[in-house]
């Protein structure tokens, strides 16, 4: 009677395949049994028990390239080792956590990628009578910010939320974004932009919503991307702009020139 079991039964045996068990062979882990008269490789008890024990640490988590030597170590250096395994799993686990709370949040449009306070303003813009264009400019101007200078996002976001329990500011607002598909020319802008310019400088914390931002950049290439992001604005949205900004340096507040790199 021949003693021992071929490759295909040892593999069924451990519950894994015979491609694994050769990579096991190729890494050292475990012995290459020596061929028997009929020409085939018998794996005996030992064997059997090295592999399962092979299979046991790498379904556990242990890299195979630290399983060699812990197949032969004492019960206190394998218990350290184990502990350190599971502190990578742990840390895998929380990784994993966050990717799947990433996706519910990605299934949940504005809360995807900004702190549900900030997707809770954007609901209250759309309370408000906000359009869905100015929600969705909002929006995306915020994740920028985020970005790109979040230690003032916080702060950035009391200032806002300031300006929306201001009725006169969500009409100046509807006129802004009247203004949009206005002649360049028309002398309303100036106006506008008198009038929305006059509204910040009298309010501090409304102010910061333009000054907050920049305060903590340090190029105007950046406070660029946030205060310019999105699509080409119109003629007349880019007078309005302009207007606006300078109306606020006259005034001595320091806001980067759109030209500056």
């Amino acid at each position: 009677m021949r003693n021992g079991v071929t490759i295909g039964q040892a593999a069924a045996f451990a519950g894994v395949t015979i491609k694994t068990v050769r990579h096991y062979h190729k890494l050292g882990l475990v012995a290459e049994p020596e061929r028997d008269a009929s020409g085939y490789r018998r794996y005996g008890s030992g064997d059997l028990l090295r592999l399962v024990r092979v299979r046991s640490l790498a379904a556990a988590g242990v890299p195979l390239a630290e399983i060699g030597p812990l197949l032969d170590a004492d019960p206190a250096l394998l218990k350290t080792a184990l502990t350190g395994v599971e502190q990578r799993l742990d840390e895998q686990i929380a990784e994993l956590t966050a990717r799947r709370a990433m996706l519910h949040r990605l299934a949940d449009g504005d809360r995807a990628l900004l702190p549900d306070r900030a997707a809770a303003m954007l609901d209250r813009m759309r309370d408000l009578g906000y359009t869905p264009a100015e929600v969705e400019s909002t929006r995306d101007g915020w994740v920028l910010a985020r970005a790109l200078v979040p230690d003032g996002f916080d702060d950035y976001l009391d200032q806002f939320e300031h300006a929306l329990e201001d009725p006169s500011l969500l009409e100046l607002a509807r006129r802004v974004a009247e203004a949009a598909t206005w002649d360049p020319h028309d002398p309303r802008i100036d106006r506008l932009a008198a009038d929305a310019a006059d509204r910040y400088l009298a309010d501090p914390a409304l102010l910061k919503t333009v000054t907050g931002m920049q305060a903590r950049t340090d190029t105007a290439v950046r406070y660029s991307l946030i205060a310019r992001h999105g699509d080409e604005p119109t003629p007349a949205m880019a007078r309005l702009s302009a207007l606006f900004e300078a109306r606020l340096r006259a005034a001595g507040v320091r806001i980067p020139d759109p030209g500056l790199r």
